[in-house]
């Protein structure tokens, strides 16, 4: 485990960096980067490629990122991006408040995300379902707030209405 560990650092140290430089290099008009300019780390990591890079591929190898920017660019700022880095930020407040299905945060996460009002007590029934799954699972204790936070994030997007 820790020589995976520590190999996957090692090509972490010296892709990143090459991946990051190209970034900035990119043509007008060829949409975002998808490795630093979608995704989570891109939402968490805003004025840092090196770190949004980074930040994507340990989470899943960048696979969301790419096809963040593949199929829909838009959504690599905005709304969703706001979401996650506000998610990040005040995880704590919101696992809490989703449990109990209420408050200050969740609102203001469904605010960030322009869920209509008529929708919000859907979209946290099932956000509040699938935190249930989480939690209860062997290994969210050991989980960083990092990762506890992606997981809510992508648990926020798959209970958002499609239309």
């Amino acid at each position: 485990m820790k020589i995976k560990l520590l190999a996957t650092t090692l090509a972490l140290t010296l892709v990143v960096p090459s991946v990051a430089m190209a970034a900035d290099k990119k043509a007008a008009g060829s949409g975002p980067n998808p490795f630093s300019d979608c995704g989570i780390g891109a939402a968490i990591f805003k004025e840092n490629k090196v770190l949004a890079v980074t930040s994507n591929v340990i989470w899943d190898i960048g696979t969301t990122a790419v096809t963040s920017a593949t199929a829909s660019p838009e959504t690599c700022s905005g709304k969703k991006a706001t979401a996650a880095r506000f998610i990040l930020d005040s995880y704590e407040s919101l696992a809490e408040e989703t449990a109990r299905g209420q408050g200050a945060h969740l609102d203001a996460l469904m605010s960030i995300l322009d869920v209509d009002a008529t929708k919000q007590a859907t979209v946290i029934a099932s956000l509040r379902a699938q935190m249930a799954e989480k939690v209860t699972s062997s290994t969210y204790s050991s989980a960083t707030k990092l990762e506890k936070s992606s997981d809510y994030y992508n648990s926020v997007v798959a209970a958002l209405p499609t239309a």
